[in-house]
């Protein structure tokens, strides 16, 4: 299966771990897809914990999440600050109901878990917030990638690779 035209879509704040949202943005254009990210407000230039800038395509508002074959989460602080979001919550919600892929690094596991959609699923994040996710019902491995079903997850900026491959894996599943 190509993913030649497919739309991917990353939410952002301020904070995100640089590499964890730069690498698989990047990493699934190499595969022809058209990756577009979203923020509090369009245009607005972001900035990672390493002072990378990244300017959003589109506001959280505009974005019409049917249009998506998959939702990225980068890690960082963002996360934090991402789950507070009521439309951010409704995409993860909506990318988990029909079953689209969802990928989550490091610290984004506190979206998913805000999303009240980690019950009964394998999953891992960065060791710092696994007692979150266990909490939020999900099976945590220390593994570099994990994936279930739809879910792609992964615990930090070394496993990038093994993340990138299994998101692309993930993607040509559908």
């Amino acid at each position: 299966m190509t993913l030649e035209g497919k739309k991917i879509l990353t939410v952002v704040e301020d904070e995100f771990e640089d590499s964890e949202l730069i690498y698989p943005h990047y990493r699934l254009q190499e595969e022809g897809m058209i990756a577009h990210i979203a923020g509090k407000e369009a245009g607005k230039s972001y900035y990672g914990k390493h002072g990378v800038p990244v300017k959003t395509d589109y506001s959280f508002d505009q974005i019409n999440i049917e249009e998506y074959e998959a939702l990225l989460v980068p890690g960082g602080w963002a996360p934090d600050k991402l789950r507070r979001y009521d439309e951010v919550l409704k995409m993860v919600q909506f990318m988990n109901d029909q079953q689209k892929v969802i990928g989550q690094i490091c610290h984004a596991g506190w979206v998913l878990i805000s999303a009240n959609i980690l019950e009964g699923k394998n999953v891992t994040s960065t060791p710092g917030i696994k007692d979150d996710m266990m909490n939020a019902g999900a099976v945590w491995h220390n593994e570099e990638v994990i994936i279930d079903g739809h879910l792609v997850s992964s615990r930090r900026p070394p496993d990038l690779p093994a993340y990138g491959h299994a998101l692309v894996t993930a993607l040509k599943k559908d």
